[in-house]
């Protein structure tokens, strides 16, 4: 048995040297290329939109429990940050172009860019965004599947994240309201 695996290594070994254009696509690439990469660009603009609301409500946190709040909004937004150099860094590698452009980000995004008034509203609409996130990665991971294993794998450690998040976050809600 081990003898007709290591038979196919020269095979391996032709498949790799053809087409090496496509650096870490290979034949062996079973997902639907275009939709992946389609895919990704909307989870990219989803976590750009999300570090802008963390980034912004950062900085409007106010009142006596503003601090700690404001805290947990900065880490996130680092984190989100994170994610998207993650998720563009993978598009480059699928041969895609991550999308940076401003022109319909959130039309991109899943989550939505609600600024929220006060700290309880602006901690709301942050877990509104994860619950969002949670679902349409989940979403993404089923579709990849076996197919693209590495995009997969980068995108069950973001939904850990994600879901950490809104954990944290409903924590922060439930403290607020005592």
């Amino acid at each position: 048995m081990a003898g007709e695996f290591l038979s196919d290594i020269q095979a391996i070994r032709d498949r790799a040297r053809q087409h090496i254009e496509r650096g870490a696509v290979t034949e062996g690439y079973k997902a639907d290329l275009q939709t992946v990469i389609r895919l990704l660009n909307e989870a990219l603009a989803t976590e750009i939109v999300c570090v802008l609301r963390y980034k912004r409500h950062y900085y409007m946190a106010t009142g006596i429990n503003a601090e700690p709040v404001a805290q947990e909004f900065l880490q996130h937004a680092s984190e989100e940050q994170t994610h998207a150099d993650q998720i563009a860094a993978r598009i480059v590698q699928l041969g895609g172009e991550p999308n940076f452009s401003p022109d319909g980000l959130s039309a991109r995004s899943h989550a939505e860019y609600k600024e929220g008034e006060s700290l309880v509203d602006m901690i709301r609409e942050d877990l509104v965004a994860e619950r969002v996130a949670i679902e349409s990665y989940s979403e993404m991971i089923r579709y990849l599947g076996d197919q693209d294993s590495t995009s997969r794998r980068m995108m069950e450690g973001i939904l850990a994240m994600e879901e950490e998040h809104a954990d944290d976050l409903a924590t922060l809600l439930e403290t607020m309201h005592g």
